[in-house]
């Protein structure tokens, strides 16, 4: 029958760990441990610790009450009198964490009227050393200095001179509040370093976010220079195939041919990219194509004009492949961006794109079109990859100009740094 019975549910390390630190350090280190207007109980080491506090002041309570006892020139009367107070002072020790400044001032009282409850002074201060800044310490354990001179001088110690019992109690005074002291000093070093790692982590965290959001803004990035290009090809090409029904056979094929092939490049550009939002690198990492460089903007031209964008080009760059590839890519990208921009607000016209750069120099992208020789469809979204390119731009290390020329058109101006 007893196999038979649910076990009990094992107890969290944390709550283990709990039950072994002070109530106090609980209460800073989980804030929420202790609900709204309750009082913090104490954990098995607390009542470990004061258990042993406790028989620790009676033992010395009962040694000095014998030594009372015994004493022939203390009154019978005022022996009762201390030996109560003595008592009363013991159980005091189990309030001494509620109340700590506000017990230790009574207990200095109660201590200079009653020899056995000196004891349960010097706890009462080692309390308020562990638990309450140092200026609670100094006033009360300032007061009870003050007060050992005269309690000798008005109770002398049989069998010991003046100066020695007033020398052994105030080094053992100044003993127990420095142990005090000490004992707090390793708290807050403890949740100070606790604090340290918990803020590096938090830290931490909040870098490896931005840096997956960073890297997250460039794919979007990537992701809309390359589709917004495929796209459009798709646009122009279908958009002559609705237009011109009764176009010749060869052209019809052709404009097919150009479709299916940007389909499959988007396709192909699409799955990578969603690949390594997958994977979580960032898309040079992605295992792909190879990224494109200013080594194949020739390409890029030749595509255009393929979809049957006029196109003017100006390349002065004497070796694009000595471009370093961050600065090439830019470039690409730049110059991509801006062709789709003038096939899609200004169709049919005719582009001007010119580079030109040396090392040390830069190198110099501009993309200039003439107004559109009729009113284009409104594009959603549009003005986005502008401000994609500009911060492209500016990360490169570059900056970015674009706006209205003379004569209506639009043109795109940009330096990146070639060191």
């Amino acid at each position: 029958m007893s196999e038979d019975r649910p076990r009990p549910a094992p107890v969290p390390e944390n709550e283990l760990r709990r039950w072994m630190l002070p109530s106090a350090v609980v209460k800073e280190l989980d804030p929420d441990a202790v609900p709204e207007g309750r009082r913090l109980r104490r954990t098995a080491r607390d009542w470990a610790v004061d258990t042993c506090c406790f028989l620790l002041v009676v033992l010395l309570y009962l040694v000095t009450a014998v030594s009372l006892v015994r004493h022939p020139d203390v009154p019978q009367g005022y022996v009762v009198a201390d030996v109560v107070l003595g008592g009363l002072s013991c159980l005091a020790v189990w309030f001494r964490r509620r109340w700590p400044v506000g017990l230790a001032v009574v207990m200095i009282a109660v201590g200079f009227a009653s020899e056995t409850s000196g004891w349960v002074t010097l706890v009462t201060l080692f309390t308020v050393a562990v638990h309450r800044p140092f200026r609670y310490v100094a006033w009360t354990g300032g007061a009870n200095l003050a007060l050992v001179p005269l309690y000798y001088w008005l109770r002398p110690e049989s069998g010991l001179s003046y100066t020695a019992g007033l020398v052994f109690a105030l080094l053992l005074t100044v003993a127990v509040i420095g142990w005090g002291m000490f004992v707090r000093s390793k708290r807050l070093l403890m949740l100070s370093l606790r604090d340290r790692a918990h803020r590096a982590e938090t830290e931490a965290r909040l870098r490896a976010e931005q840096a997956q959001r960073l890297a997250r803004e460039d794919i979007a990035r990537e992701m809309h220079d390359v589709l917004a290009h495929r796209l459009t090809l798709l646009s122009v090409h279908a958009g002559a195939l609705e237009f011109r029904p009764d176009a010749p056979r060869e052209e019809v094929v052709r404009a097919a041919g150009v479709i299916r092939e940007s389909a499959h490049e988007a396709l192909q550009d699409l799955r990578e990219i969603i690949g390594v939002l997958r994977t979580g690198g960032s898309d040079d990492a992605a295992g792909g194509r190879p990224q494109p460089t200013l080594a194949v903007l020739d390409q890029l031209v030749g595509e255009c004009r393929e979809a049957g964008m006029k196109i003017v080009l100006d390349h002065r760059v004497a070796d694009p492949a000595a471009v370093p590839a961050s600065v090439g890519r830019t470039a690409y990208r730049i110059a991509q961006e801006a062709l789709t921009n003038a096939r899609k607000h200004a169709p049919g016209a005719e582009v001007a794109l010119r580079l030109a750069g040396a090392p040390g120099d830069g190198l110099t992208i501009t993309v200039t079109n003439p107004p559109p020789k009729a009113e284009a469809p409104p594009v959603p979204g549009s003005g986005q990859g502008l401000i994609g390119l500009r911060e492209r731009a500016t990360l490169a290390g570059g900056r970015l100009e674009h706006g209205a020329t003379a004569d209506g058109g639009f043109e795109i101006r940009a330096w990146l740094p070639w060191g």
